[in-house]
């Protein structure tokens, strides 16, 4: 299966092309040819399966094989995300896949001005890429208009509903015309989301690649129990003992987020944070920088890691587990994308292992647990956190494989069995 199997046009194969893909995904295998076909889709895929690709290429070729209305050029897409950072991802695809194309896209999201949205707006835009809240900003100030919207998107809409976004969804969909195709993408297919969809979608194709609320195979996942206390000291040595160059570390809170890049920094490791409080250019130079490898650990908390995609991030820690299970699999799923194989830590305390066998029972699986010797729970934390039938590990540091040498020697064995054909396209 190749892009030309698709349908697309000539312009969007070649802007696929400069990005060196040939293969679509499975997601995209699936997608592209329903909305082509202008059918409502409900899609289930898992982070990194490419699904973004597979919302905006067919977009893309829909709205520049049809001719829009005369006059001033009105927005006849929507594509609508929980967070700034994912707005800003998604914005990048519609332009990077439509660069030969006569379209204009403009992207809208809160923490910067409005202003130069509303004169970009003014111009005359085609796509629209938005986070809820700026977004009913527009409408309040009457400075966009919605009425000829002919695709909606809603991107990680599972997110949106976990962020209390239904009510400001409400709200933009009731200006949307009743005719429009409407495409909902989300990584979970929770019973929330297909409550939604029943509202909002018109005999959906459902699409579902991936096993429900799975975690990527290419995962590696692990458990360090370990005090509380002694977390930052633990993951402080794990960072500079495996010699981890690039770390996507999670915590639950803002103020964790901040507190833990400071003592990491404090630590001679190059660390940064990630959160709502921070003004939206710091939190675009923070990523900026961590891709760029200019830092060596992001801290960061659920709401502001969506949107970080990087194909290559090896290491994923959960410094303090998620209160929601679903949480879980969207944070490990930053690793082990396009391909590559991953490793996600978690650090769990005694109190945290209510929220890991909730985890586990999403996942239908035990995490291994590895005790790392000098950092064993005190026998207090250890009593409470026993379960039986958990798959333990207590090496001495010395007998253990670095994570590196364990990732090389996988990808060796897989590249002895012989390379995939092709380049998959894989983008959120």
């Amino acid at each position: 299966m190749t892009f030309q199997n698709l349908g697309l046009t000539t312009d969007l194969l070649r802007a696929v092309a400069e990005q060196g893909y040939s293969e679509p995904t499975p997601i995209q295998q699936q997608a592209i040819p329903a909305i082509l076909q202008r059918r409502d889709i409900l899609a289930s895929a898992q982070t990194g399966t490419g699904k973004t690709a597979g919302f905006t290429l067919p977009l893309l070729q829909r709205l520049s094989t049809t001719k829009p209305n005369q006059g001033h050029r009105t927005p006849r897409a929507l594509i609508l995300t929980p967070t700034r950072e994912l707005a800003a991802q998604v914005s990048d695809s519609v332009k990077t896949y439509g660069k030969y194309l006569p379209l204009q896209s403009a992207v809208i999201y809160g923490g910067v001005g409005i202003i130069p949205q509303i004169k970009t707006l003014r111009r005359g835009v085609d796509i629209i890429v938005a986070t809820p809240g700026r977004l009913l900003d527009h409408l309040r100030q009457k400075t966009l208009d919605l009425s000829q919207i002919e695709i909606l998107v809603l991107d990680e809409c599972d997110r949106m509903l976990d962020m209390g976004f239904i009510h400001d969804m409400r709200k933009i969909l009731a200006v949307l015309p009743a005719s429009r195709q409407t495409l909902m993408f989300s990584a979970t297919f929770s019973k929330a989301i297909q409550q939604l969809a029943n509202t909002l979608l018109k005999s959906p194709t459902l699409i579902e690649v991936a096993p429900r609320n799975t975690a990527a195979e290419q995962v590696t996942q692990i458990i360090h129990p370990v005090n509380r206390d002694r977390k930052q000291e633990l993951l402080a040595y794990m960072i500079s003992f495996h010699n981890w160059k690039q770390v996507l570390v999670f915590t639950r809170t803002k103020h964790g987020a901040s507190r833990l890049a400071e003592q990491l920094t404090k630590d001679g490791l190059k660390t940064t944070a990630i959160h709502g409080n921070k003004t939206q250019a710091a939190r675009t130079r923070a990523l900026s920088d961590f891709k760029q490898g200019k830092v060596r650990v992001l801290v960061a908390t659920d709401i502001a890691s969506r949107g970080i995609d990087i194909d290559h991030l090896p290491y994923v820690v959960n410094f303090d587990l998620p209160d929601v299970p679903e949480d879980y699999v969207h944070r490990i799923g930053r690793t082990g994308r396009a391909g590559n194989e991953g490793r996600a830590v978690s650090l769990v305390c005694r109190d945290e292992y209510p929220l890991l066998r909730s985890i586990e029972r999403l996942l239908k699986r035990t995490i291994t647990e590895d005790v790392i010797a000098g950092y064993e729970p005190t026998a207090s934390d250890q009593a409470q956190s026993d379960q039986p039938n958990r798959k333990r590990s207590h090496q001495p540091r010395s007998q253990r494989a670095k994570p590196q040498t364990q990732a090389k020697s996988t990808r060796s064995k897989n590249n002895s069995a012989g390379a995939r054909p092709g380049k998959r396209l894989r983008t959120a």
